[in-house]
């Protein structure tokens, strides 16, 4: 028999250098760059201001974990949450037209149809299960013996 090597650890990430993620360091790359930019075309003020928040966003979606998850899969679920919530409340408001038509359409009359349920005979519940149980090998006979037990 052939046996086949199973992959573990399918859920740590590569490591670059130390302990930075190949994911970590092209956040802290682009960041990088962004800041560089800031540095050239803006003033020393807004150069901090914008260093500090695009920073310590950056960190924080670099490095940072919720209940096991990467911030940035936090930030998707908050979005789509947001978008398209899971909770659905049913609002009353509907007009005094909007009842009456409603109304309207319950007002047919419907006729109610009684099912008989039959009680199951032991004789018949036997028999099934031993249908089920032989896989559709067994098939009732009607003996007179069977009466007689029951």
């Amino acid at each position: 028999m052939q046996q086949f090597i199973v992959p573990q650890f399918i859920d740590v990430e590569d490591k670059i250098f130390g302990p930075v993620t190949t994911r970590q360091f092209l956040i802290l790359l682009v960041t990088g760059m962004i800041i560089f930019l800031f540095y050239r075309f803006a003033d020393f003020t807004l150069f901090v201001i914008l260093t500090l928040l695009l920073g310590g966003f950056s960190l924080i979606l670099a490095f940072a974990k919720i209940n096991g998850q990467h911030f940035h899969y936090v930030l998707l679920n908050i979005f789509e949450s947001l978008k398209k919530p899971s909770l659905r409340v049913w609002q009353k408001s509907y007009s005094k037209k909007e009842l009456k038509f409603f109304m309207s359409l319950g007002m047919e009359e419907k006729e109610e149809i009684v099912e008989v349920i039959k009680p199951a005979k032991r004789r018949h519940i036997r028999d099934l299960s031993l249908l089920v149980n032989t896989g559709g090998y067994y098939h009732e006979t009607h003996n007179g013996s069977d009466s007689a037990s029951q």
